[in-house]
């Protein structure tokens, strides 16, 4: 079944609830109800801790909005409940987004450029791995199905090309797997730090295996979403300064979202981004990523176009 929230709100109403009012103003206009949800993503993942944060303050901020999360496989899974109306809003890695003709899926539009995700391939301390060709043969977790991991990872090894036994685990199961030995490594597509990774390094030692050649081959060969990178030595205990490569990460949205109520959604990301980088109320440590939401960067969505609502937002923010 198509979710789609009939609702309309005036853009004064959307921007007094997500400024708040002024003490001794006239009483809050009347603004009809509506039930969002956004695609986050697996356990152990940044896009469930972020994802779980933006929900809460829009909740928060946005009068008669209420954002609930849904679990998912992250980045392609997302897409796929957006176009099926399962969800209104999702979080995906550019690259997984943008069609091989340049277009982003139709009926989707981003709201904002979020953070940028950096590619780590992660070994235990002994392991033989030293270099990406030695995935060889490896077994190798590529991340959860429908994952930006997924996508990016298997790129990687065709590019290489390599031959790996390809695994498909979570964030946290790859962390696992690793620990016990049932894998010899594991790719993540994640902000920096990220959580299944930070507890692996706390408890055992590992190492990243540089990624620079594969940056290069990435932006050769799919020009716009890919950028080389440094995971910097102060990620995760033990481990040195790292290259690699990043790619951006895109708060979608369908297309039949009000725009008004998209504006105030788009508002309220770029105004309370101190907010959401803090430790929210249900005692989770802060999110270090959420640093990187700023209205400059906040547009470059490359070939994907912003939202009709999100567009006016940046747009009035220019005058």
């Amino acid at each position: 079944m198509v979710l789609n929230p009939e609702v309309r709100f005036s853009r004064r109403a959307v921007l007094l609830a997500a400024g708040g009012l002024l003490v001794g103003c006239s009483p809050q206009p009347e603004v009809d109800k509506v039930h969002l949800r956004l695609a986050t993503g697996p356990a152990g993942a940044v896009y469930r801790r972020i994802g779980g944060a933006l929900a809460e303050h829009i909740s928060e901020q946005v009068q008669g909005a209420t954002v609930t999360t849904v679990p998912s496989g992250a980045s392609t899974d997302n897409i796929r409940m957006l176009r099926a109306g399962e969800v209104h809003l999702g979080l995906t890695s550019l690259d997984a987004l943008i069609t091989t003709d340049g277009s982003a899926p139709e009926g989707l539009s981003a709201i904002c450029r979020l953070y940028d995700s950096h590619l780590h391939l992660v070994v235990m301390a002994g392991s033989a791995i030293e270099a990406f060709r030695d995935l060889a043969g490896k077994r190798i977790s590529l991340g959860a199905h429908d994952s930006g991991t997924e996508f990016t990872s298997l790129r990687v090894l065709k590019l290489g090309p390599v031959k790996a036994d390809g695994r498909y685990l979570s964030q946290a199961e790859s962390a696992a797997a690793l620990r016990d030995g049932t894998i010899d490594a594991m790719f993540s597509l994640t902000g920096v730090p990220t959580p299944a990774i930070t507890e692996l390094a706390q408890r055992h030692t590992i190492r990243l295996i540089p990624l620079d050649a594969q940056a290069d081959a990435l932006f050769t060969a799919y020009p716009g979403p890919y950028a080389p990178a440094m995971i910097p030595a102060t990620a995760y205990a033990g481990v040195p300064a790292t290259r690699t490569v990043a790619v951006p990460n895109v708060l979608l949205a369908r297309n039949d979202l009000p725009d008004d109520l998209v504006y105030a959604i788009t508002d309220t990301i770029f105004t309370h981004t101190g907010t959401i980088t803090s430790a929210s109320r249900d005692g989770a440590e802060a999110l270090p990523e959420a640093w990187q939401i700023n209205a400059r960067t906040g547009i470059s969505t490359g070939s994907v176009p912003l939202h009709p609502g999100a567009a006016a937002w940046f747009r009035d923010r220019k005058r």
